[in-house]
């Protein structure tokens, strides 16, 4: 089957978005040709306060790519310039087209730039109804989209890889608080930077914020980006990963921490609440603090037992499948 693939987000952008694609066309490649549309095949320019992200401009060239390749399936998985582009050839050509909700945008252009939370709602109805199906990620965000008019939604889990995120051991005792992520406002990071805790505590990432976080808070480690084994034995030798924020819609680190024998503390909002059961990978509190004192009870192997319910196979699976039920 020919797969085709339009995202605004790839590489080297570092984030859960590009993570999902990347296992999603690792897994989708074994039995069908897959086609990426993504940003380093056009003219781009970086998003002013997020240099990081890249937004094309050439986008016509999509045209000829769809022409040539006639793909059986279509996904759109960004709103971006090569999504909405995507988006309008389909309807134009009568092509069905599934999309996916990976980004909670009325939230993070709020809490970024002050838009109205109403003005992008409408905006993401706009887009996402035109798609013959729509992934979410949880049950709670589901609920959520359902609730501002979003339709055709379906659920769409993620998954780990279990080659590389699985326990380390180590002589350090699990001496430190971990944060992995974007350093960047949207994430809520200072939530965590400011408690007062009893080990130090260690951020893994990069972002927009990173230069005054690491003025405002000097005695954190702050470690710019790790991957791979080297990032699992991070994660391995932590005594619990942090999870501040209050926007993502998943979170994969937090079960590639889980994979690695940690537990998880945040706060019990959307995605998390999905992701997190108390006393079993991590604890949700609204007192940060708490949480993170509760985490550390928490048995190890029972955090790895939790994640092995997450598998890329799995949604690469239930991708195919899903889309397939939807264009009969």
């Amino acid at each position: 089957m020919k797969v085709l693939l339009v995202t605004d987000a790839w590489k080297p952008q570092v984030n859960g978005v590009v993570t999902t694609l990347e296992n999603l066309v690792k897994e989708l490649s074994i039995k069908n040709e897959v086609k990426i549309i993504e940003p380093s095949s056009f003219v781009s320019v970086p998003v002013p306060f997020y240099r990081e992200i890249k937004l094309s401009l050439n986008v016509f060239k999509i045209k000829k790519i769809i022409k040539d390749f006639r793909p059986e399936i279509i996904h759109i998985a960004t709103e971006g310039p090569l999504g909405l582009y995507a988006r309008k050839l389909c309807l134009a050509k009568k092509l069905n087209f599934s999309t996916s909700y990976h980004t909670n945008f009325p939230l993070y252009l709020k809490k970024m730039l002050g838009i109205p939370v109403q003005f992008t709602n409408s905006f993401e109805r706009w887009f996402h109804n035109a798609a013959s199906v729509t992934f979410v990620n949880t049950p709670s965000h589901k609920k959520e989209l359902e609730e501002i008019g979003i339709k055709k939604l379906a659920l769409w889990s993620r998954g780990i890889d279990e080659s590389i995120f699985f326990p380390t051991p180590s002589n350090r005792n699990n001496n430190y608080y971990l944060y992995v992520g974007r350093v960047s406002k949207e994430k809520n990071l200072e939530s965590f930077l400011s408690l007062e805790l009893d080990k130090k505590k260690v951020v893994v990432g990069d972002g927009p914020s990173l230069k005054s976080l690491k003025k405002k808070y000097p005695d954190v480690d702050f470690l710019g980006y790790k991957f791979g084994r080297e990032l699992a034995e991070i994660y391995s030798n932590a005594c619990v990963k942090v999870f501040p924020s209050r926007t993502d819609t998943f979170g994969i680190v937090m079960i590639e921490a889980n994979a690695c024998g940690t537990p998880v503390a945040g706060y019990p909002v959307t995605g998390p609440i999905d992701v997190v059961k108390n006393g079993v990978n991590g604890y949700l509190d609204e007192d940060l603090k708490h949480a993170i004192k509760q985490a550390q009870k928490i048995d190890r192997k029972s955090c790895i037992a939790y994640s092995k319910k997450y598998s890329w196979d799995e949604v690469a699976s239930n991708f195919i499948s899903t889309i397939t039920e939807a264009n009969p």
